[in-house]
């Protein structure tokens, strides 16, 4: 979990007192235990990816991306993928399903149970999206942007809960607790988005076959059938089914995360009781035994987010933006961006509609007797807005999904990057100078129960 720091076994080497344990492999996990990490990481591939596709041999780029992924069954050929349609809509089904779980954990145990407690940065998260959704339009009410009108409404959550923890105690934890609230709810409308408008071809067959499977697991749930291997099964299958049958794969993600139990399976108490009372020498069957019970009192959401969120965020994430960052930024295309509704609107939405959207209805809501978190001010509430700007991953997806030209997209991803860039720099500065005087401006961890793996 983010912030909860490691326990380093003095009998291992990591845990030990050799020179490279000390100053090299501690300071690396410690440094891939925050947030920010991540983040980096997202930079240093959309970097990466603007370099080679802008250099000499910027065609390699855009071949391998496009190289065929074929896979066969006799003679049934497996939906011929291109490598970049691989991350876009396997490995990203992924990452959709810890952000599935991160929902499911905040409804059923967290921030999202309480719904009064909510309801504020909920409003506030659907300003977020309506206002820059309105300002897109508006510059693209027809015509070939007209598509694009989702873009400006994500968040990610990735570098939104970076750019806030570089700011350390100067923002203020019930700022970050709203500000991952709205995230959660804005990732919950990205995906409704998704589901509905960005389908095409639906096959119904298919469709039953992922919704009949989807039962299936509920039921197996329900039965209590505790055999991981059985889910991982029929969830490549729904994966598959979704896949075919033109509803984006990610969304098999997210409906997958959403039917992991959030609750434990046994109680902790019982758990340690076992542990307590094992002989010196425990038998195999006995350390088994332990270890389920101890395993079991913690909910499968955490646990899987656990094992997972490294591997999305550090992977996934990384190759994703490695994989759709790369424009080419010829004279022709940075002049045809300068003067695009699509270049511009994604910017107005991102950079202007954001902040507007996500302070304009926390305001509407406290006329509707809604009360603001004490200690709070509304400019860090602007600033909370300018961090929910950054559209990044979300906003590049949603553009692959909008638009079959590749000219047009890459219009798009421009307004994106430069929308995310300004955003960021938005934020730091605004949630800087709104939060003098309220602690040191060092970089720390997010706080434990900060959201980790989204979009």
């Amino acid at each position: 979990m983010a912030g909860s720091g490691y326990l380093f076994q003095r009998e291992t080497f990591v845990g030990g007192d050799s020179r490279l344990a000390r100053y090299v492999a501690r300071p690396i996990l410690n440094f891939v235990n925050r947030e920010v990490a991540s983040s980096v990481l997202l930079l240093l591939a959309t970097a990466a990816a603007l370099i080679w596709a802008n250099s000499p041999w910027s065609d390699s780029y855009f071949d391998f991306w496009h190289t065929y992924i074929d896979l066969a069954i006799g003679s049934y050929h497996l939906h011929p993928l291109t490598l970049e349609h691989f991350v876009n809509d396997g490995l990203m089904a992924l990452f959709f399903f810890v952000v599935g779980l991160e929902i499911k954990r905040e409804l059923v145990t967290g921030h999202l149970a309480n719904v009064r407690a909510a309801m504020l940065p909920a409003i506030a998260a659907v300003g977020g999206m309506v206002v820059p959704a309105l300002l897109y339009f508006a510059l693209n009410p027809s015509g070939d942007g007209a598509a694009g009108w989702a873009m400006p409404m994500a968040t990610d959550i990735a570098f939104a809960v970076g750019i806030v923890s570089l700011l350390g105690s100067r923002v203020p934890a019930m700022l970050k607790l709203f500000l991952l609230t709205l995230a959660i709810v804005d990732d919950i409308g990205a995906i409704a988005v998704i589901a509905i408008f960005y389908a095409s071809d639906l096959d119904f067959r298919w469709l039953a076959l992922a919704a009949g499977l989807l039962v299936l697991i509920r039921a197996l749930t329900v039965l209590k059938v505790w055999a991981v291997e059985v889910y991982v099964v029929i969830g490549l299958v729904v994966w598959f089914a979704t896949l075919e049958s033109g509803v984006h794969a990610t969304i098999a993600g997210v409906a997958l995360g959403l039917l992991a139990p959030a609750k434990p399976l046994l109680d902790r108490v019982q758990a340690q009781d076992v542990v307590d009372h094992l002989p010196d020498n425990p038998s195999v069957e006995q350390v088994h035994q332990a270890s389920f019970l101890v395993q079991e009192s913690v909910p499968m959401t955490e646990r899987l987010e656990s094992v997972l969120h490294p591997f999305t965020a550090f992977l996934i994430v990384p190759v994703f933006a490695f994989a759709n960052a790369g424009v080419k930024l010829s004279g022709d295309t940075v002049s045809d961006a300068a003067s695009s509704p699509i270049t511009w609107g994604v910017i107005l939405g991102l950079v202007v509609g954001k902040p507007v959207g996500v302070t304009l209805f926390t305001w509407l809501a406290t006329r509707l007797g809604f009360e603001l978190p004490e200690g709070l001010n509304w400019p860090q509430f602007v600033g909370a807005g300018f961090a929910a700007g950054i559209g990044f991953t979300v906003s590049i997806l949603i553009s692959g999904l909008a638009f079959d030209d590749g000219g047009v997209t890459d219009l798009a991803k421009i307004g994106i990057l430069v929308a995310s860039v300004a955003a960021a720099a938005g934020a730091l500065l605004v949630l800087w100078w709104a939060g003098r005087g309220t602690g040191d401006d060092g970089i720390v961890a997010p706080p434990e129960h900060e959201i980790h793996g989204g979009s």
